[in-house]
């Protein structure tokens, strides 16, 4: 008779550390499936501001990728016909290596951007270089034959006269995208890009007057 209250009492004790125990899991159990839940909300979110932000551009945009691409390509052209003469100026193939070191990785943001849009890397309805010639500071193909024919100081100072024209178009088309772009990263590559082009403009005119 003694033991029947123990046995009781054991028995209960035993009921209540199950009880919590299942209790815990259950805690457990929630937890995790509040975490999960909130690790894919993160990825949701993620993928949705993602896709809000490719999204988040305008015509002005695109045309200003779209064209800057090819404009750049160019003035690279223009700087590795320079670089593989000899008797320029010092100062001018330094200038030449800095215009290509600055404007192909723009090249390549802008080829990133436009990827991103699912848009094309060449305007709608143009053809090879079709229009391209038409845009500001672009030189013809006889221009960029009379660079690729001069030679020392008078192949430097038409590279100069050149690539002068060259960013002032550049920072043409630069100023419309800062005007009318709406994807922030675009308009901020415009800026830089008016700011840059607009101090090499400078040391190309203070160049000129010395040669």
């Amino acid at each position: 008779m003694i033991r029947k209250p123990k046995l009781v009492t054991t028995v209960a004790a035993a009921a209540l550390l199950t009880l919590s125990a299942c209790t815990n899991d259950g805690d457990d159990t929630a937890a995790a499936e509040a975490t999960t839940s909130v690790s894919s909300s993160a990825v949701e979110s993620t993928t949705t501001a993602t896709s809000s932000a490719a999204a988040e551009h305008s015509e002005a945009d695109v045309m200003f990728a779209q064209m800057m691409m090819p404009h750049h390509q160019q003035a690279i052209e223009m700087s590795d016909i320079i670089l593989a003469k000899d008797g320029i100026p010092a100062d001018v193939t330094a200038l030449a290596e800095e215009i290509k070191n600055a404007q192909g990785p723009e090249i390549q943001q802008l080829t990133e951007w436009l990827d991103q849009w699912g848009e094309p890397t060449e305007p709608q309805g143009s053809t090879g270089g079709h229009n391209m010639a038409e845009m500001d500071g672009m030189l013809s193909d006889d221009e960029l034959q009379q660079l690729s024919d001069a030679e020392g100081t008078d192949a430097a100072r038409l590279f100069l006269e050149q690539m002068i024209a060259h960013h002032e178009g550049a920072i043409t088309m630069a100023e419309d995208e800062v005007e009318n772009g709406s994807f922030q990263p675009a308009v901020d590559l415009a800026q830089t890009i008016i700011d840059t082009q607009q101090q090499e403009i400078d040391t190309m005119r203070d160049l000129l007057n010395s040669l």
